[in-house]
């Protein structure tokens, strides 16, 4: 679960809303790996782990489809983080801050590819 400070932090972004919503479930979905893990660093839970832990919980694990669903869920945010991870097997170690610098440059990519579309070219009078 973000603390109060990191869900500020996320909203202090500057990002638009729905790269804020993303990262805020991204974010959860960290800290959620985190707990199945039991750590802050090294590579995600197995899928198992993630299935087990699920299962666990009495909230979830008493409905079958939400769990299958939010095994999959977890399932794409772990594919999603150790692709976001600069170091191998280091996707649990993200913080916050490494998750908003990653969007910034996301964002900031998609903005030079449209860029120089859009921007004037000068006059085009002979």
């Amino acid at each position: 679960m973000l603390s109060h400070t990191e869900a500020a932090e996320l909203e202090s972004s500057l990002l638009p809303a729905l790269e804020r919503h993303h990262l805020r479930l991204l974010a959860h979905g960290l800290r959620t790996l985190q707990l199945v893990a039991g750590r802050r660093q090294g590579p995600v839970p197995a899928h198992g782990a993630i299935e087990a832990w699920i299962l666990a919980q009495p909230q979830i694990g008493a409905d079958p489809a939400f769990a299958t669903a939010f095994a999959t869920q977890l399932g794409a945010a772990a594919r999603q983080l150790e692709a976001i991870a600069t170091l191998p097997n280091q996707a649990l170690a993200l913080s916050l801050a490494d998750l908003i610098a990653w969007a910034r440059r996301e964002a900031d990519a998609r903005v030079a590819i449209i860029d120089p579309v859009c921007a004037p070219q000068g006059d085009q009078t002979p």
